[in-house]
């Protein structure tokens, strides 16, 4: 499968971004779609996923209540709507999807196959 993040720019601190990840192939439902950020000097760092075909979705603790994961299989995207950002949401944004759904590890990177370019969030204080 391939992906195509979008929707990332530039907002201040309070505004709000909603990023698309947008893969191709028909089976899109059944992948669990990760977002991960990364800023330089630092690892990739977990922010959501959207667990398979459970339909469950999970958040790192600096994003709860104010990003919002979801899918519409229907147009094979996934978005992230990203509410109150905070400086230190500024980062490249990528959308990653894989297969499994084992819970111990859609939070790490290393368990996803496919990845998109990334898109970069800016926020300024």
């Amino acid at each position: 499968v391939q992906l195509q993040a979008s929707g990332g720019g530039l907002v201040q601190a309070g505004g709000s971004l909603r990023l698309s990840c947008t893969a191709s192939g028909r089976t899109f439902s059944r992948y669990t779609i990760g977002w991960f950020r990364q800023t330089p000097g630092k690892e990739r760092e977990f922010v959501t996923v959207f667990r398979g075909r459970s339909n469950i979705a999970y958040y790192a603790d600096s994003v709860k209540g104010r990003f919002t994961i979801s899918r519409d299989s229907a147009k094979n995207t996934a978005y992230l709507q990203m509410n109150n950002l905070k400086p230190e949401d500024t980062a490249i944004y990528y959308c990653a999807a894989t297969l499994t759904e084992i819970l111990s590890t859609i939070r790490e990177s290393t368990a996803y196959n496919y990845w998109g370019q990334g898109t970069q969030v800016t926020v300024s204080s």
